[in-house]
């Protein structure tokens, strides 16, 4: 089965992956949040020297792996370039690598958006959580804003959900093959440390 192919600093997270069994979701109710304060630009800062540390908690039995992604360069047309050789950017309503829009506004429940990655495949993604609090090795978060991303291959449907951290970034994210209509973990995974550079 194939993961998702998530080009950038998501798939250096990716790699070493970033957890969901750690969120605690905002309560519902009257009053409840469904529209997250701010743009999708300020759900991931982008700046040269900006860091991030993922642990890796994809096997219940192996220690954890660490990996560290650090934006080096912005390039000539506006995207910060990491150490993974991936590459990001923010506009006035998408954050986006190269090839996929990852956070659109509005930040609302239900949005919804897609991307199309290749000439056979469109990955659709929507928001389905605002103002969810999130509690890492980085820290516990709260507005943080969760997507859930789908892509359908050959005869396997892969889906990510990914929760992003005011002035943070990518806090946690995991993945699942949905075969003959089961859900198999991929990767799961969660922030440790971040760092915010110059």
């Amino acid at each position: 089965m194939a993961a998702v192919n998530r080009p950038s600093i998501l798939a250096a997270a990716a790699a070493v992956a970033l957890a969901g069994c750690a969120a605690k979701k905002a309560a519902p109710g009257p009053g409840a949040p469904t529209l997250a304060a701010g743009v999708p630009a300020d759900y991931y800062p982008l700046a040269v020297g900006n860091s991030w540390t993922y642990l890796d908690r994809s096997s219940p039995t192996a220690a954890p792996a660490r990996r560290t992604v650090t934006i080096v360069s912005r390039d000539a047309d506006g995207y910060f370039v990491d150490d993974a050789r991936g590459a990001l950017r923010a506009d006035a309503d998408c954050l986006h690598d190269r090839t996929r829009r990852l956070l659109c506004a509005p930040l609302r429940t239900g949005n919804t958006w897609s991307s199309v990655v290749s000439a056979r495949a469109v990955e659709r993604y929507q928001i389905v959580g605002v103002g969810e609090k999130v509690a890492v090795p980085a820290g516990t978060f709260d507005g943080c804003v969760r997507v859930r991303s789908q892509i359908r291959g050959t005869g396997v449907e892969s889906v990510a959900e990914l929760t992003y951290a005011p002035g943070v970034g990518l806090v946690r994210l995991e993945t699942f093959a949905v075969v003959e209509g089961v859900a198999r973990p991929q990767i799961r995974g969660e922030l440790e440390t971040y760092r915010r550079g110059r």
